[in-house]
């Protein structure tokens, strides 16, 4: 099966609303970084005791995980992804004012509440908006696209409000986010509201949704179940890495340690930038399985060779392996999802799960990659990650159809 052209610009694509779209994404990534890194130095920068700052970062991660599934059953039950994104954006944008404008304990806590259930929606609302523009047989070129001008809004904000917190302050990178998010706001308005192609089955009365129904055919869809669990043990593989990499590098070169593990950040993020334009097309060519077991091959080297550096450069040049992985996970978990949910009013919802499993995932790694190298040493800890990711490779190669399929018999 050979591709046709990844995004056509056609009347139910136009110009407009693939540079709409792209844009949004570039400048929605801006944004968005305001919130990694930056958040935990600017706090610290306000005397904030590390306690403190655990404690906000675990309620933003249980908010996050409670709300997937219940943002995408709202998506699924509207057709109002453009708004629902539109409102997310500016949550976002007040949240990083309020967070500006006062470090007062309780004030931030509930910036970062607003700021994670309104991200919840946007990954939901982006997707179904690229999969409502172009359908399913351009989704995957599309989210490859918009993950190219994601990964190069990242790259840009942080180069840009790094500069912006060392020569202004670290409260001015959050003003600089909330500015960043009127332009993703304008660019949205440049998206056609048209449908052209659903991407899903077609709504049968938004009356008639239930969020129960939803969740019973995505758990007896043993396709389903499958990827979720890839996905979940994917991130618990995964999560863990970087940060537990990071301090080590600090430990082995303290005096570049910022540089590196900023470069450790951004080599990966140049990576899914050139090579996501091709993942949608090799999906679509090859299947999707083959590239799922690429992605775990590579998370499983990575953290198998993580467990024998010793210099810090080794962690930098091994995180070109951490793009190839996200290049495509960001990419097909969406088209999977995507595939298996073709007939029903599930896309969302579906996102949703493997969204959920995604933070489980990622929240039991942090903590359990800890605990091992605290017991057992930081190789250990490498080697346990990479068996996991071994374990996730097996389940994909033995039990994971091949959804491509799916698409193809209807």
């Amino acid at each position: 099966m050979q591709r046709e052209a990844p995004i056509r610009i056609t009347a139910s694509s136009s110009k407009t609303s693939a540079r709409g779209l792209d844009y949004f994404s570039f400048f929605l990534a801006d944004a968005q970084t305001g919130f990694g890194p930056f958040l935990t130095v600017y706090l610290t920068s306000e005397k904030w005791p590390n306690a403190d700052i655990g404690l906000l970062l675990t309620v933003g991660s249980l908010v996050g995980l409670i709300g997937q599934i219940p943002a995408g059953a709202i998506i699924d039950a509207t057709r109002r992804e453009r708004l629902i994104a539109a409102i997310a954006v500016a949550g976002v944008g007040l949240s990083a004012l309020a967070i500006a404008l006062s470090s007062q304990f309780l004030f931030t806590v509930f910036a970062q509440v607003l700021h994670v259930a309104a991200s919840v929606f946007i990954g939901p609302a982006l997707a179904a908006i690229s999969l409502a523009l172009v359908g399913h047989l351009n989704l995957g070129a599309r989210l490859g696209r918009n993950a190219q001008f994601a990964s190069a809004g990242s790259m840009f904000a942080t180069v840009v409000m790094g500069a912006c917190g060392y020569f202004l302050s670290n409260r001015a990178v959050f003003f600089l986010t909330a500015a960043m998010t009127v332009p993703a706001l304008v660019a949205i308005l440049f998206v056609s509201p048209n449908r052209p192609h659903i991407g899903h089955a077609d709504y049968k009365g938004q009356a008639n949704y239930s969020l129960r129904r939803a969740l019973v055919s995505l758990t007896t869809d043993r396709g389903f179940l499958i990827l979720s669990l890839c996905v979940f043990f994917f991130h618990l593989a995964n999560a863990g890495l970087m940060p537990l990499a990071a301090s080590l590098i600090t430990m082995r070169s303290e005096q570049w340690a910022t540089v590196l593990v900023a470069m450790c950040l951004i080599l990966p993020q140049i990576v899914v930038t050139l090579g996501s334009g091709r993942v949608g097309a090799l999906a679509d060519d090859h299947g999707r399985r083959p590239l799922l077991l690429i992605a775990f091959a590579s998370l499983g080297l990575r953290a198998f060779l993580f467990g024998f550096c010793r210099e810090p450069y080794g962690f930098v040049i091994l995180q070109i392996l951490d793009g190839i992985a996200a290049a495509i996970i960001g990419i097909i978990v969406a088209v999977c999802v995507a595939d298996l949910t073709q007939r029903s009013n599930n896309f969302n919802v579906g996102l949703g799960v493997t969204g959920a499993a995604m933070g489980l995932g990622a929240a039991i790694s942090t903590t359990l990659t800890g605990e091992i190298a605290d017991l057992a040493g930081s190789s250990i800890a490498f080697f346990a990650m990479a068996a996991v990711a071994l374990f996730g490779m097996t389940i994909v190669g033995r039990y994971m159809p091949e959804t491509r399929s799916t698409i193809e018999s209807k």
